[in-house]
């Protein structure tokens, strides 16, 4: 178990505001010992908080490529056949992952393939469970090709705690299965657009680990 680069700069100077903060409490109010082991404490236990926020595992890639995996840890709130107008223009099944502040917030490539399409989209900042926060919220779509021709489009949806994407790919990026594209910070969702005839590996409310869980099988 890692820090993830995103939050390396963040927890430096949360620590050293936390530490100060502290030791000005400390050192002006020495008579105040309550308050002063109370705001102890509670830097302590807000610091652990961020500090799980960025925790980055060190997981086995997978090298199945006829499943696909989930990008991310988290709670699988939508298995549905839907119409995808933004790339792929054809109904496709959807498979949505909520991620709470608690998960790992790293976004994983589903499948091996090169990225044929990307593109960051501003909006809103909607709970990411919404049923709108897929086309309204800031967003980012990526279709990935696979060597057979399948295509798979996911997309990294921020919340009403996420408001920072981050990815780490472009059109024509190569990534492997269960590699890492992507990040967003806090509470957040994945949508994954697969085509109609794979078969669905997960149930609604089912856990998930990104790169590790198989949610599809693909057919083609």
């Amino acid at each position: 178990m890692t820090i993830h680069r995103e939050g390396r700069v963040l927890l430096f100077w949360m620590l050293i505001i936390l530490v100060a903060g502290n030791y000005l409490i400390i050192y002006f109010m020495p008579d105040a010992r309550v308050l002063s082991n109370v705001a102890v404490l509670g830097s302590i236990v807000l610091y652990l908080i961020i500090l799980q926020f960025f925790r980055s595992p060190i997981i086995q890639l997978p090298s199945d490529e006829s499943l696909v995996y989930a990008p991310v840890d988290g709670k699988v709130v939508v298995i549905e056949e839907t119409f995808e107008g933004e790339y792929l223009k054809e109904n496709r099944r959807q498979i949505s992952i909520f991620m709470s502040p608690i998960n790992v917030h790293i976004t994983r490539s589903p499948i091996k393939g090169i990225v044929e399409f990307f593109q960051y989209h501003p909006g809103k900042y909607l709970v990411a469970w919404h049923p709108k926060s897929s086309a309204e919220n800031e967003r980012t779509t990526m279709v990935l090709k696979h060597e057979n021709g399948t295509k798979l489009l996911v997309r990294q949806i921020a919340g009403a705690m996420a408001r920072r994407i981050k990815w780490y790919v472009k059109p024509g990026s190569e990534l492997v299965q269960g590699g890492e594209f992507g990040f967003i910070k806090f509470g957040s969702r994945a949508d994954v657009f697969l085509p109609l005839d794979a078969e669905i590996l997960v149930t609604l409310e089912e856990k998930t680990k990104g790169g590790r869980t198989p949610i599809a099988r693909l057919n083609s």
